[in-house]
Parts: structure tokens; sequence; C-alpha cells
């Protein structure tokens, strides 16, 4: 029997939009993700901004940082608010000021939730930070080319 090349799912272009180097594959994709160096990591660990931060700078999601103000959204935990303590990009997880459990020993804990998780309620702006916000702005602005 002869097994033809077709793409797994309908409808799915097999990388035909990111070129022929980059594969569609479940395995590799989980892979290359769960392997990503610090620095890739730091994107894939983005929260959503609220309605009224993506109304105002035209931005859908930052990658999160330290002292971000952050309310989650889904979860066991869904309504706690508070600020964005560490990002601890080994395990995928934020940790946020006031979301802690006491352990039997009396000990406190903080408790790990994934920053897709979250949403973003006011950002600590930097410099550098600006300039990302306001250069993905632009890339969503429709370009308009003079003839």
């Amino acid at each position: 029997m002869k097994f033809s090349v077709l793409p797994r799912r309908i409808g799915h272009r097999a990388n035909t939009l990111c070129g022929p180097d980059v594969s569609s594959s479940a395995r590799k994709s989980r892979k290359a993700h769960f392997n990503a160096p610090s620095h890739i990591r730091r994107k894939l660990m983005s929260a959503g901004l609220s309605k009224d931060l993506r109304k105002k700078y035209e931005v859908r999601s930052v990658p999160v940082r330290t002292g971000d103000e952050v309310v989650v959204v889904r979860g066991q935990h869904k309504g706690r608010e508070g600020k964005i303590s560490a990002v601890y990009r080994k395990k995928w997880v934020i940790h946020i000021e006031r979301l802690v459990r006491e352990k039997v020993n009396g000990a406190t804990v903080q408790i790990p939730v994934h920053p897709s998780n979250v949403s973003v309620t006011a950002l600590k702006l930097t410099k550098d930070r600006e300039d990302i916000l306001s250069r993905k702005a632009a890339a969503r602005k429709p370009r308009v080319e003079s003839a």
C-alpha cells in the first residue's frame, strides 16, 4: 500500500507557511517547546492584557515580568489579584504575591500559576518595554501602500 504525503489535518497546509525546515509534527513541536532555552521561554510565557490595557496599547499579550499586576482568570484561584513576585522559567510558572498556601508544618509556600491563566491589569513599564509595546502595536496596524 502506498501512502501519500498529505497533512494530518484537513485544511492544514503542511509547512507551507513556515518553510521547509519547520516541522508540523506534534512530537517535534512538543520537544521544541519543553526544551526551549530561557530567551525563547520568555516569549512563550506571555499573558493576555486586560481589556483597558488592550485598548490603550493596541496589543493583545506581553511576556510577563516581575512587578506586573495580574488577576487569575482560570483555575481554582480565579479572581485572585496580586503582583508577580517571580517568573520561574525553568518550571513554566509565575509566583504571585499573596497567593500562598500553608504547609502542614506551618510554613507558607507560593502557589505556582501558568502565565496563560492570568490577565495583566497593570504593567511595570521600562523604556525597553515601551519600545516593545510600540513595535507590536505598529505591526498590528495595516500598512497603506502608496502607488
